[in-house]
């Protein structure tokens, strides 16, 4: 059968939407939002399955060995870039096992300082570090996580030395920022906006390469001390390899159509996401591109599991 009958018949069945993280996570926030919407278009229940764990392998995998009908599809998160050059094995290819289809939304990390620190810019916290070599912290995410490489990626770019403390959490790690234990970190916006507004931190920029609606009259790394910087979190939607351009077509055309209805941009942007809703060539290069960016500051930090 042809893609475009394909097309034509689907779904004829619930759709399972396989969400590598945990309930409340960013990732299964959207994953839901898309899913309800979805249902809804089709008559047709879109069963979201959550797969945390193992830096979303489990997922992925589960994801790139099912059939490519149509009736299986995933919300994957950043893990799909990293891993890549963090595992020396997975059981999945990264680049050839995935079908994109829609680059659903995107976040960017907040650089943010303890307010004890005498800094209130990039280029004021470049300039200490290299007069204060090896004593300034940098506090949260685990190995591998947006954090962690925002955080890698600014120290190999600026040409400074901060001294990483791995928390319990972003919380905690949050905690330790607010007490000045630690004086440096890069975070998704609602870990520590409302710590900002009430004074207890201090941004002093967004991590994206334009500015950013979640962090208004905030500048970017990049304008404010180091040109070319951009760290973001990529969520988008993919399906199995070899799945029809028929299917394809028809749920980027079904996603755009949820993601562009304005309650559903205000839940996005209320749990800390701005919608992207690209065609899923763009997600392709967007992806390649990450990869590209992100491979030598992993090899670089040793960043590695086994």
């Amino acid at each position: 059968i042809s893609g475009i009958g394909h097309a034509q018949q689907y779904p004829v069945r619930p759709i399972r939407l396989i969400i590598p993280g945990g309930a409340g996570t960013s990732g299964d926030i959207g994953g839901r939002l898309v899913a309800s919407e979805l249902a809804k278009q089709f008559g047709q229940q879109v069963v979201v399955d959550n797969r945390p764990g193992a830096s979303a392998i489990i997922a992925l995998d589960l994801l790139a060995r099912a059939a490519p009908d149509g009736y299986t599809i995933g919300n994957t998160p950043f893990n799909l870039i990293t891993n890549s050059f963090a595992y020396a094995k997975l059981p999945y290819d990264s680049t050839k096992d995935f079908q994109p289809i829609i680059w659903s939304s995107t976040t960017a990390n907040l650089l943010a300082v303890t307010p004890a620190l005498p800094v209130h810019s990039v280029k004021d916290l470049i300039a200490h570090a290299r007069t204060n070599p090896d004593k300034l912290t940098f506090g949260g995410g685990g190995s591998g996580s947006s954090m962690h490489l925002s955080f890698e990626l600014f120290k190999s770019m600026a040409k400074v030395n901060l001294v990483r403390v791995t928390y319990r959490g972003v919380g905690a790690a949050v905690t330790a920022l607010m007490g000045a234990q630690g004086q440096v970190m890069f975070a998704a916006p609602a870990a520590v906006l409302p710590h900002i507004k009430s004074g207890r931190l201090r941004a002093i920029a967004v991590t994206s390469a334009e500015p950013s609606a979640l962090a208004p009259g905030l500048p970017t790394v990049a304008s404010t001390g180091i040109p070319g910087y951009e760290s973001i979190i990529i969520f988008g939607a993919f399906a199995p390899a070899k799945i029809p351009n028929g299917l394809v077509a028809k749920l980027h055309q079904d996603m755009v159509r949820a993601l562009s209805k304005t309650e559903i941009k205000e839940k996005f942007f209320n749990a800390g996401m701005e919608v992207v809703g690209s065609t899923p060539s763009a997600l392709a290069v967007k992806v390649n591109a990450e990869m590209d960016s992100l491979r030598k500051v992993i090899k670089e930090t040793g960043i590695r599991e086994d």
